[in-house]
């Protein structure tokens, strides 16, 4: 038996390379919405810091959010075929599912996108939690909990940023961050996450044998 029945994934920038797309429109956004258009350098400084420092920093207005976060969904679903998987995320998902493991994708995307991207792969994905806000993925991990029947000792959370730490610890599950997404290690680090992974098949080995599997 898996150490987790659940794993819960991040789908931008935990199973899509999709930072470099992101940080592409994000001066063009800023554009349309009035909030800072910034420079490299900034966008570096910036990476991986929480969201509501970011909005801050950019001088977006709380009530633009919505308007902003439809927009980002738009493009995201015109620009699908520019996004690609990582290269190991299909073969992954493949071995969990192989291992007994229940996987579903929690994400702020929506989830033809996500499918679209995944293409094939998305037949490996029993279940889907997409639309979640900026700020709110716990109960996302909840619905799942609840729909598969599955205890939080039992399911474990997925992503790159610090907010997929947070909400997996509002929920009182684990979490592992992975390294190669959006945020900085040292931003991951101070999180707080279960486990932190540099390579997929670490990530593999805790979903699998869980924590004691971390590497030192």
């Amino acid at each position: 038996m898996p150490a987790y029945r659940l794993a819960i994934f991040d789908f931008d920038g935990t199973l899509a390379d999709s930072a470099e797309w992101g940080f592409g429109v994000m001066n063009d956004m800023a554009r349309r919405h009035g909030y800072r258009v910034i420079d490299d350098a900034e966008r570096e400084h910036l990476r991986g810091r929480p969201n509501h420092e970011i909005i801050q920093a950019l001088g977006v207005p709380l009530w633009k959010l919505p308007f902003i976060v439809a927009d980002f969904r738009r493009l995201a679903a015109e620009n699908a075929a520019k996004i690609p998987l990582f290269p190991f995320a299909a073969a992954h998902l493949d071995r969990l599912r192989g291992a007994g493991v229940i996987v579903a994708i929690a994400s702020s995307n929506s989830r033809s996108t996500i499918e679209r991207i995944l293409g094939p792969a998305a037949e490996l994905v029993v279940d889907f939690a997409c639309g979640a806000s900026l700020f709110g993925k716990a109960p996302k991990f909840h619905g799942l909990m609840r729909r598969h029947r599955v205890a939080p000792e039992q399911t474990v959370a997925i992503g790159d940023e610090e907010r997929d730490v947070t909400a997996a610890r509002e929920a009182g599950i684990a979490s592992i961050a992975v390294s190669w997404g959006l945020s900085r290690r040292e931003a991951l680090e101070a999180a707080h996450p279960t486990a932190i992974v540099d390579a997929p098949a670490e990530l593999e080995r805790l979903i699998l044998d869980g924590p004691a599997a971390a590497t030192p």
